[in-house]
């Protein structure tokens, strides 16, 4: 018979670490006498990140005495005290091979469901003071698990746990948990775990994109949104053969395979990097029709500028420029759904792709062609917009500017897009939204559908330059612009992040390219820290890495995971 040896609770505190404040939970300690579990939590509990801890899909953790004793032997160490993983419930017995997602056990006057595996974070390798703890409990199928509570009630250290019902499929916590984070994904497995319906909802929202991944797709859309490798690695020459205005603004450039061959397509809403010349390389997004023999991308003049203001007045026809394959994720999704394809500026360029594939396929789709500019002359693409729509049967078209000059004729509204003008427009229900533009255009954009009835999950977003970092528990710095690291210059590797329009050298200090960006004020997103979780997978636009630790699952091709990683040579990141 499986026992309670001890019931857990810590309430959220800030632990210093690598000389920042982590707020985090994981510090439990016993509880004397009974304790009350409620839907939530149990009382006198609490998780620092509820992004990625707690909730009713994750009131209670546990962990067994059985791991205690394995991780004892592993590490060497006889320091571990009740609460150490930073569970709830300590447990003798229900190991993490013979628990099924679905299993429901009665503890004392309270009911429970297993619902999912442990997601591991680089907190617990804080609280084990061992950072590989994230990676190990993946690899030795050792993550623990999460209850939700069915019935609430108070529980005690001693109480008997008593199975009163098995999980349909009979697929264990560790064969859930190497499914979604161990190397082999087999499809019917992943049809299975998705058929069970106390599986969490996150859990199955990481299965369904794992199912729906593209066969060129690499990686793991589990863990990350997946996109097709690379057409070619690293830079290549392409002639330019055609510079163009817009607008007052905007230029658009096209480039060649100089050999008159096409170039490999690209989907729509994808982009190019560009290296102008040594330590000038930028992203800018593919603006013409997927598939043509030739790319195109249209770059606005900002004020002080250096790469626009370069490509604007000092590339001509007959230049050639190093450019990396097409790349990202902010792609039109195929299906017979109305479309909403939304832009600010320049961020026409992307929904202007997805226009032209649009209007390639000519589908019965709905589409509407929603676009923001200052005034006429800084809206571009105005007459191709008209004859793309003028293609589609269910095309409607709305154009704002927000400063119309006097004599400006051909636009919808004067003022921004709100909620008011957006909810005026009719959209169809089921509309799946397609926004790029500033950040704070997207920001305002963004929340005006949702208040409107789109629901977030229907809508997609391209942001200008560096997207918003992901450190868990650790508060966002002030804003400050990416800069070279503190400390004397390094010897090693150039490293560009290009995003950031930052190049500086590897220094050996750096434990990884995680490190650096860091070090740098580069926007970053993590959450392991060391090859598990894939939240810093990065695209790797040229150069050769080596990894200190080993992925668990490696990355899609063309990508790395800086959390582990160092360059072998120069490389240049999309950070």
């Amino acid at each position: 018979m499986a026992t309670l040896r001890s019931v857990n609770v810590g309430l959220p505190k800030d632990v210093v670490w690598r000389g920042r404040s982590v707020y985090t939970g994981i510090w439990k300690s016993p509880v004397g006498g009974a304790a009350m579990v409620r839907r939530l939590n149990i009382d006198g509990d609490g998780q620092g990140d509820l992004g990625g801890h707690g909730g009713e899909q994750r009131a209670v953790f546990v962990y067994q005495l059985d791991s205690y004793r394995y991780w004892r032997d592993f590490l060497g160490r006889d320091d571990f005290s009740y609460g150490q993983f930073g569970e709830n419930f300590t447990v003798d017995g229900l190991a993490d091979d013979e628990v099924r997602i679905g299993d429901r056990y009665r503890i004392g006057a309270a009911l429970f469901e297993v619902t999912q595996p442990r997601v591991t974070c680089y907190r617990v390798g804080i609280r084990m003071d061992e950072p590989r703890m994230p990676a190990l409990l993946v690899q030795h199928r050792r993550p623990g698990f999460y209850f939700r509570v069915l019935e609430e009630g108070e529980v005690r250290a001693g109480d008997e746990i008593v199975k009163v019902a098995g999980g349909p499929e009979a697929m264990t916590v560790a064969e859930v948990d190497a499914l979604l984070y161990l190397p082999g994904h087999p499809r019917d497995r992943i049809e299975r775990a998705l058929r069970i319906p106390a599986l969490s909802p996150g859990w199955q929202g990481s299965f369904r994109a794992m199912l729906a991944q593209p066969a060129t797709a690499g990686g793991n859309a589990g863990l990350v949104e997946a996109e097709p490798a690379p057409a070619w690695a690293g830079f290549r020459p392409l002639r330019v053969t055609a510079v163009d205005a817009e607008s007052s603004t905007i230029a658009s450039v096209r480039l060649a395979d100089p050999a008159g061959g096409a170039v490999p397509p690209a989907l729509p809403g994808q982009f190019l990097t560009v290296r102008l010349k040594p330590g000038l390389v930028r992203s800018y997004s593919l603006s013409g029709e997927p598939g043509a023999t030739e790319y195109r991308i249209s770059v606005k003049r900002e004020p002080h500028g250096q790469a626009s203001g370069y490509l604007h007045t000092h590339v001509r026809p007959g230049d050639l420029l190093d450019v990396a394959a097409p790349r990202g994720t902010f792609v039109l999704r195929p299906g017979p759904g109305p479309v909403l394809l939304i832009s600010g500026g320049v961020g026409a360029t992307p929904v202007l792709a997805m226009l032209h594939a649009l209007a390639a396929e000519k589908p019965g789709r709905e589409v509407w062609w929603v676009q923001a500019a200052r005034d006429a002359a800084e809206r571009p693409f105005a007459s191709e917009v008209r004859g793309l729509l003028a293609a589609l049967p269910n095309a409607h078209s709305y154009v704002a500017l927000s400063r119309p000059a006097p004599g400006d004729r051909d636009y919808d509204g004067a003022g921004r897009l709100t909620a008011t003008v957006l909810g005026g427009l009719g959209l169809p229900g089921g509309v799946e939204a397609y926004l790029c533009g500033p950040s704070s255009f997207l920001g305002d954009v963004s929340s005006a559908l949702v208040a409107v009835g789109v629901p977030a999950g229907r809508i997609r977003s391209e942001i200008f330059g560096s997207r918003p970092g992901l450190t868990p528990g650790i508060s966002a710095r002030p804003g400050r612009a990416p800069h070279p690291p503190a400390g004397e210059p390094g010897s090693g590797p150039a490293v560009s992040f290009v995003r950031s329009d930052l190049t500086v050298p590897w220094a050996e200090p750096a434990g990884s390219l995680l490190d650096l960006a860091e070090a740098c004020d580069v926007p970053v997103r993590w959450s392991c820290r060391v090859g598990v979780c894939h939240n810093c997978e990065t695209g790797l636009l040229s150069g050769e890495v080596e990894y200190t630790t080993e992925p668990v699952d490696p990355p899609a091709e063309g990508n790395v995971l800086i959390c582990s990683s160092r360059p072998r040579s120069a490389v240049v990141l999309d950070l």
